[in-house]
């Protein structure tokens, strides 16, 4: 049995633990800078010799102070310095709390993103959060003004649509869903804007497939005819305790990494910023980079 010294001491320790882990987890892991998460995979079906890199970059949640226009320019020298062949903007462009000091707006943000170096370009697909608000959550606004900085600077947005690539003389196919979340029904209910069907209907050869989908619940839909599935959403949990894991977190079967399920394969971003409260703990911001086949083709 302990005595109440003990009892007192080890709560005042207990309670200063509590309050370290919080202010780092909000003054130090979501200022980070990105770390690069790399992944190297050979699809069943990938063309023998074929080689694509794609960058990853997903959740920004653009806000002042945590997701500010210059860190996001950071950001895309950072990717740069990686020399993709192609880079995948994964949705989630508008702040996803109201604990900001100011909005980033889409201009701001699109300035930014415009700054990406890639052979084959940037392409990109839109998030929940870019269909609930503007660009901070209770603020006017939606996907029309997300849509207008893509198109101003030249991003294709992909909305149940798909883009041929040409890496060297092999057409490689980039799929994009529309949002699996865009419709907020009424509290706790959402409805979709996706159609997988539709959209891989619009693959007119054989040539492989790379589906970018914002949320990864549709993954167990994905037939096998699509090489890799990239995802964001999660954010990796946002918040993942020793012992306890990621207790937030809207999925726990496709939370984060490279998951592979009966020969297909899913790769979840752990995205740049939060949603919810500015709060990272063991999930810090990152940056992806995938290698798909082995060096030989590319572009």
């Amino acid at each position: 049995m302990i005595s109440r010294r003990q009892f007192l001491v080890g709560g005042a320790g207990f309670a200063a633990g509590i309050g370290t882990t919080a202010a780092y987890g909000v003054g130090v892991e979501p200022n980070l800078v990105p770390a690069v998460r790399r992944y190297s995979l050979e699809p069943e079906g990938w063309p023998e010799g074929l080689h694509l890199r794609i960058g990853v970059l997903s959740d920004f949640h653009a806000c002042e102070p945590w997701m500010s226009a210059e860190r996001l320019h950071g950001i895309v020298a950072q990717m740069n310095a990686l020399a993709p062949d192609l880079v995948a903007l994964l949705g989630d462009f508008s702040a996803g709390h109201y604990y900001v000091t100011g909005p980033v707006m889409p201009a701001q943000w699109g300035e930014a993103l415009a700054g990406l170096r890639a052979p084959l370009g940037s392409v990109a697909i839109l998030g929940n959060h870019d269909w609930w608000h503007g660009p901070v959550p209770g603020m006017p606004g939606g996907p029309a003004e997300i849509r207008a900085a893509l198109k101003a600077r030249a991003i294709p947005l992909l909305e149940n649509d798909v883009l041929p690539v040409m890496v060297g003389r092999q057409v490689v196919w980039i799929a994009g869903l529309a949002d699996q979340m865009a419709h907020r029904v009424r509290r706790g209910e959402v409805r979709g804007a996706d159609d997988l069907g539709g959209t891989l209907a619009k693959v007119t050869t054989d040539d492989p497939i790379v589906l970018l989908a914002h949320e990864p619940f549709v993954f167990p839909m994905v037939p096998r005819r699509v090489a890799v599935t990239l995802c964001g959403h999660t954010h990796g949990g946002q918040i993942c305790l020793p012992g306890i894991g990621a207790p937030f977190s809207p999925t726990r079967r496709y939370r984060y990494g490279h998951i592979v399920e009966r020969g297909r394969h899913l790769i979840v971003s752990g995205g740049l910023g939060e949603s919810g409260f500015p709060v990272r703990i063991g999930v810090p911001p990152e940056i992806g980079l995938i290698e798909l086949g082995s060096p030989g083709l590319t572009v």
